[in-house]
């Protein structure tokens, strides 16, 4: 499981790095399983929404295999991502191409910009809601919705619910439980799914 955190200045610390230290325990109790901090464009440093500076590891396109999961944190800075249009496009493509987006808080939108959202249930943060559903999303009100090849999140810590429903998904609910405990993280709510009802 290759996993590419999508990192830009403006993004919710938590949204990204929450999830990016719930994909490291699972590797390193054995999981196989690569997460990566990226950028669309070469950046030597991002700035986050609330002034953490964060060297990413290298750009999506310089990952030496393709993610199958592609995550999208939150923050203010998604407005701008929309503004400029690349971040939805490459999300599109992505998507197109067969990769799983994933999406924390406000990354929805960026999601919903891509036109990957409508008609199917999303969730997002609850001062967002509303426009996710007017731009055609099923909205729903949990903490994690899988779709399938479009798992979302609402705000901020239901990213490390998201990351862990991911690892479940993929490695069994045992390994996800033992990440959880090792984090003493007290994983919340059931997960929607597009089929039959799932826990954590």
């Amino acid at each position: 499981m290759r996993i590419a955190i999508v990192v830009f200045d403006g993004f919710d610390e938590l949204d990204a790095i929450g999830p990016y230290e719930v994909f490291r325990h699972a590797a390193r109790r054995g999981a196989d399983l690569q997460v990566s901090l990226v950028t669309l464009d070469a950046a030597e440093e991002i700035v986050a929404s609330g002034g953490l500076r964060l060297r990413p590891h290298g750009t999506l396109d310089g990952l030496a295999q393709a993610p199958g999961v592609l995550l999208i944190p939150g923050g203010p800075g998604t407005t701008t991502q929309e503004e400029r249009g690349e971040l939805p496009q490459v999300i599109r493509a992505r998507h197109e191409d067969g990769t799983t987006v994933a999406t924390v808080c406000t990354g929805a939108m960026l999601a919903a910009a891509a036109g990957i959202t409508a008609g199917r249930r999303a969730t997002t943060h609850h001062a967002v809601l509303d426009e996710l559903k007017r731009r055609g999303a099923d909205v729903v009100q949990a903490r994690v919705v899988d779709d399938g090849d479009l798992v979302t999140s609402g705000g901020v810590t239901c990213g490390l619910d998201l990351a862990l429903w991911l690892v479940e998904r993929e490695f069994g609910a045992p390994l996800a439980d033992a990440v959880a405990q090792s984090m003493a993280y007290q994983r919340s709510g059931a997960v929607v799914r597009a089929g039959p009802s799932s826990r954590p």
